[in-house]
């Protein structure tokens, strides 16, 4: 799929065209935009946008097939717990290589493998020949590519754009992943009303030609190559040691680890809502999912729009706390559109949480631990969702779909209070691993008198 700097010239120039001119304010679409200033963003934002198209076309797609097949909420919860069980298992190892390999390359054969499995599950599909076992051992298959491919690509986001553009850069990532998720479900519930989830595979394993085509067309700069100190399973227990033991850090990774445990896995029972409670089939459910992202994408642009780091602690407990009553909320809809609105703000308080969390950790963490950090991140977004969906698949069961729903959003309630208490005792140590990191450095005066993590 959710690519390095160019040559000194080129960045001295990106500089320069990158600052505001003398005296004069950067214009609102400048200060959105302005990651589009490095050439390699620009690059790995197109190709991206293309990939991650087919990449929400075949999560709907997949889930709708399970479904169909299977009519089961367990084994929707199953799939998804195939699915991302290796990115919890394998992400520390993903890190670590991530942060003494070229970055480049492993997002290069991790792209490709994932197009190959694209094609695979096509094909399966499109012959007649699917089975549920083919589902899972596909899934898990991804969920080991996407372990290694999410600490890397989320390691080369600074490398891309620098400390200062870093916020900008994760958002408009963030904006592009839920424009994507808009037009993705939307094209995918059309699609499989009409010819089947087969020919979503496929077109999703086309898209990812267009990642690859991007990322081969980047100029690289070889970075710096480090030596591993110690043994491989050493190098990943100091990530996790540093993650630990570092309050701000350790404080933002449990929060988001509770909201993907018990929020995100409403996601996982949407084929249940479209289907037996707002009776919407595979196109109402395009609709749902396409309503999410267009709340995700206003929360990605809102952030994009902000020029610092103050107050981005603010805004993960109150989109944390947001998250909760929206899901709330949701599940206690029957109608579809008053459903389809409810995932609006369930979105946007989703995208904010995430990407403010991933900003403050990324602006903390030391250059030669980020992917090891990394991967605990993507450890505690994508790694726990699988023990979600497995407990929500069980739940659901037992509460009904929308019982365990408004369960979670209670959950991601409490958590958003908890760290809302705990906030204050942060700034002081955020601020100083700020500093250290010289993340702070070309911030403007009132900027450097706050606090990130306020």
């Amino acid at each position: 799929m959710n690519v390095l700097e160019g040559d000194a010239g080129e960045d001295a120039g990106q500089t320069l065209e990158h600052a505001p001119e003398q005296g004069k304010p950067e214009t609102p679409p400048r200060v959105v935009l302005r990651a589009f200033a490095h050439r390699n963003y620009r690059l790995f934002f197109s190709g991206q946008l293309v990939s991650l198209i087919g990449t929400w076309m075949q999560n709907v797609a997949q889930s709708w097939l399970v479904y169909r097949l299977t009519g089961s909420a367990v084994l929707l919860g199953l799939v998804g717990f195939a699915g991302q069980f290796p990115v919890f298992l394998l992400a520390p190892l993903g890190g670590s290589l991530a942060d003494v390999r070229n970055r480049h390359r492993i997002i290069v054969a991790t792209q490709t493998a994932a197009m190959t499995l694209a094609f695979l599950l096509a094909a399966l599909t499109l012959s007649g020949t699917v089975r549920i076992w083919h589902v899972f051992t596909l899934a898990a298959l991804l969920g080991l590519v996407n372990a290694f491919d999410i600490p890397a690509r989320q390691s080369f986001l600074v490398d891309m754009v620098g400390k200062a553009d870093l916020l900008n850069a994760i958002a408009l990532n963030s904006s592009m992943v839920n424009g994507a998720r808009i037009a993705g479900p939307a094209v995918a519930g059309v699609l499989v009303g009409t010819a089947g989830e087969g020919w979503c595979f496929f077109v999703n394993g086309l898209s990812y030609m267009a990642v690859i085509a991007g990322l081969l067309a980047m100029r690289v700069e070889p970075r710096p190559k480090l030596a591993r100190q110690g043994s491989t399973l050493a190098h990943m227990i100091e990530g996790f040691r540093y993650a630990a033991g570092t309050a701000p850090i350790r404080a933002l990774l449990v929060l988001l680890g509770l909201v993907s445990l018990m929020g995100m896995p409403y996601a996982t029972l949407m084929p249940i809502f479209a289907d037996r409670i707002l009776h919407g089939g595979p196109r109402g459910m395009g609709l749902l999912m396409g309503a999410t992202g267009i709340g995700a994408l206003g929360g990605a642009l809102a952030l994009a729009a902000r020029k610092g780091y103050r107050g981005l602690g603010r805004w993960v407990t109150l989109a944390s706390g947001g998250f909760g009553v929206s899901l709330i909320a949701f599940s206690c809809s029957r109608s579809f559109w008053l459903s389809a609105a409810l995932l609006v703000p369930v979105g946007f308080s989703m995208m904010v949480e995430m990407s403010a969390s991933n900003t403050l950790i990324q602006i903390m963490v030391p250059d030669r631990l980020r992917g090891r950090v990394m991967a605990v991140y993507s450890m505690m977004f994508m790694g726990m969702a699988p023990f979600g969906a497995l407990l929500a698949g069980t739940l659901a069961e037992r509460l009904t779909a929308p019982g365990t729903v408004a369960f979670g959003g209670a959950m991601c309630l409490v958590g958003s209070v908890l760290f809302g208490m705990y906030l204050p005792s942060l700034r002081s140590e955020g601020m100083r691993l700020i500093v250290a990191q010289e993340a702070a450095g070309g911030d403007p005066p009132e900027e450097r008198t706050g606090s990130a993590i306020s």
